[in-house]
């Protein structure tokens, strides 16, 4: 029987156990951990060949537009013509996000490194970019390939830099209309009496969720000098369907004249001062002391110890926010080993474990169940319900209607599996964690599907 420790490696820093693994970790659980951060991590297979930024912008609402043909080429291509166009393009960035995601979750439930697929999916989260938002749409399945997979054990200011100047990013919180007043560009608008202005999202998003906190110490006033610097970071959309997906700095749209944020004089250098200005939040004391809370929030518990907090915050000062040293640190941390079962798995979590343990031929096999079966449980695809992600904690999931559509979903999914082993599945999955009342309950089931469900809608099998 496979020990607690490693339960809690597959489960905590992993994303469940498949058939073995336990017995693979053995007694060197924290090795097991830590010998991952160290592993390649070139992009998965499944993943590879994806629609890219350059080609989904062809679908965001400017980029349809432009397929289809405005005013009056739209008029020469005739109306229904142009409609038809439309659809198509709708439905070609709809399959496309459905690959994304069904690539993504057999990435994750087939990996061998389970630890650096939870990292990616917690730095997206922290970079949230939504679907929600109807111009960024087509891109955010393109974000977390891009901008976050190649930098999660990098250092934290180059994981920054990329998530908040790729063009996800920057249709979500519009920085693409950001225009400084004093800029020729917003000069010229205002006398047109069309003018567009300042948008001080994106800015505020970095400074609230991305690197200081909510009490990071930085005012109103910061937020809107920060956002000065920001202006000119945009796409040329007079183009979309020739881009090359890369962002571009416009320094006719750009607030000339320097700016003063916590206290720091960034003198006007064009393209170079927002950077100056995402360079030192990277490295300022209350951006360790939030990006640790929130790892020690993933990783330890919804109420993050204060000791271990500290602990990691020290080592993300003293490494230059090294994210691999950091990581580590929380891995290393007692409070990590001591706490089975003390985090709730999100409903992505719920069902990549699910996917893990009975494999790809008895689990989800496409996009249009599984993405059914995440907006059932409250977790709808790509479609995070503000920039602060999906929420970390156990209350958030716990409620009547997400329980019933999980034990709902997982009696589907049972029923389809077709195995007749629910008891050796259930200690392949738990190990020592399996409590006495859960094999009873598998025990008595009516069925075997029953007794799989029974293992999935378990108190041992949903917790992390």
């Amino acid at each position: 029987m496979a020990t607690m420790d490693a339960v809690q490696a597959v489960s905590r820093f992993g994303l469940g156990a498949r058939p073995g693994e336990l017995a693979a970790v053995g007694g060197d659980a924290q090795g097991w951990v830590l010998r991952q951060l160290d592993a390649p991590f070139p992009i998965p297979p499944a993943l590879q060949g994806l629609m890219s930024t350059a080609e989904a912008l062809r679908y965001t609402p400017g980029g349809i537009k432009q397929a289809a043909g405005a005013g009056f080429f739209a008029r020469l291509m005739g109306e229904q013509e142009n409609l038809d166009t439309r659809k198509a393009l709708q439905k070609e960035r709809r399959k496309a996000l459905g690959d994304e995601l069904f690539a993504g979750f057999t990435t994750a439930a087939e990996t061998d490194t389970p630890l650096l697929e939870r990292l990616t999916t917690f730095w997206a989260n922290h970079f949230t970019v939504s679907a929600v938002r109807g111009a960024a749409a087509p891109l955010v399945s393109c974000f977390e390939r891009e901008a976050i997979r190649p930098h999660i054990t990098g250092r934290f200011v180059d994981l920054l830099l990329a998530a908040e100047r790729h063009p996800a990013m920057l249709y979500y919180l519009d920085n693409v209309n950001s225009i400084g007043a004093d800029s020729r560009a917003g000069q010229r608008q205002a006398q047109q009496g069309k003018p567009r202005g300042l948008n001080e999202n994106l800015a505020r998003e970095i400074m609230e969720l991305h690197t200081l906190g909510v009490d990071g110490g930085y005012t109103q006033a910061d937020v809107t000098a920060f956002a000065r610097t920001l202006t000119g970071w945009s796409l040329e959309r007079k183009d979309l369907l020739d881009s090359d997906g890369q962002p571009r700095f416009f320094d006719n749209r750009h607030e000339p004249g320097a700016q003063t944020i916590l206290g720091r004089r960034y003198a006007d250098t064009g393209a170079s001062q927002s950077e100056a200005v995402l360079r030192d939040l990277a490295a300022h004391p209350a951006t360790a002391q939030f990006i640790a809370t929130k790892l020690v929030r993933h990783f330890v518990a919804d109420d993050p110890p204060p000791a271990a907090v500290a602990a990691v915050a020290q080592v993300f000062r003293t490494s230059g926010g090294d994210l691999k040293a950091v990581t580590a640190a929380v891995i290393r941390r007692p409070e990590a080993w001591n706490n089975p079962g003390g985090k709730f798995r999100t409903p992505w979590e719920y069902l990549v474990a699910v996917q893990r343990l009975l494999g790809r031929d008895h689990g989800v096999q496409k996009p249009g169940p599984l993405a059914a079966a995440l907006t059932a449980m409250g977790q709808k695809p790509f479609s995070a319900p503000s920039p602060a992600g999906w929420p970390d904690t156990a209350a958030a999931w716990l409620s009547a209607d997400n329980l019933w559509k999980r034990l709902e979903t997982g009696l589907a999914i049972a029923e389809r599996a077709g195995i007749d082993t629910p008891m050796t599945l259930a200690e392949q999955a738990l190990g020592t964690r399996l409590g006495e009342a859960t094999r009873t309950a598998i025990r008595q089931a009516e069925s075997t599907a029953q007794g799989l469900a029974l293992l999935f809608a378990s108190p041992e099998f949903n917790r992390r």
